[in-house]
């Protein structure tokens, strides 16, 4: 098979995205919450599968008639922040005026976010929350906190969007990848064990969900307050 080829079907892999996003929209439409969480588990694994298999077959030369970056982020925005915005203001987690201030932020802000040029580091980390709010709010799904704390939480991580605070991308980030790939890892299966049981709240997949969700969370944090021995930052 020709390398273009190879390139070309990388795109193709990465557009199954939005089926799985189209799939969890309708499960949300009908409040099939844990079902919803499934897909969006599922759309999540092909996200951290095709940014490997692009670089590898470097479809930006060899597949450059479609633009893959502009597909993972119209993707990304559907499955990353709409859906779970929506989500969590059907829910009833936020009652009243709170849904309508969350759904308004998360949105307004991630879709500026998701613009800027300067959202990547040096080291392939994030500058700033990344908009992951899919990975926020079934950590809310799950442990269902006071509702005050869920809105502090939004604004918290909404603020953060647009400050010099890292945060890391557990494939792209060299620093601690030997522990930050395999939490990552990890977090993809509690979270689709937490879906997959509507989020019981007898499931042991959300204590492992709260907790690998504060490492991804705060590592890049730590990073920062943490520098290399040598003082540099890996390439």
């Amino acid at each position: 098979m020709r390398l273009s080829t190879k390139a070309l079907f990388v795109h193709l892999f990465t557009a199954i995205g939005a089926v799985f996003a189209m799939l969890a929209m309708l499960a949300a439409v009908e409040e099939q919450w844990g079902l919803m969480y499934v897909w969006l588990v599922v759309a999540f694994v092909v996200d951290g599968i095709d940014g490997p298999l692009a670089r590898r077959y470097d479809v930006k030369t060899n597949a450059r008639q479609i633009d893959g970056v502009l597909m993972d982020l119209i993707i990304d925005y559907l499955t990353y922040v709409f859906i779970p915005a929506y989500a969590l203001f059907k829910s009833g987690l936020l009652p009243g005026w709170t849904g309508w201030i969350a759904i308004i932020v998360i949105t307004y802000t991630s879709v500026v976010y998701f613009a800027d040029t300067r959202m990547k580091t040096k080291d392939n980390s994030f500058a700033g929350f990344p908009g992951c709010w899919n990975m926020m709010v079934i950590v809310i799904f799950a442990i269902k906190p006071d509702f005050w704390i869920t809105l502090a939480l939004v604004v918290a991580l909404a603020v953060t969007m647009f400050t010099p605070l890292k945060f890391i991308h557990p494939v792209r980030t060299r620093r601690w990848r030997a522990v930050s790939l395999p939490v990552a890892v990890a977090w993809t299966g509690f979270a689709g064990w937490a879906a997959w049981v509507d989020f019981d709240p007898e499931s042991w997949a959300h204590w492992g969900l709260v907790a690998t969700s504060v490492y991804l969370l705060f590592a890049g944090i730590a990073q920062q307050l943490l520098p290399p021995r040598n003082g540099r930052a890996p390439a």
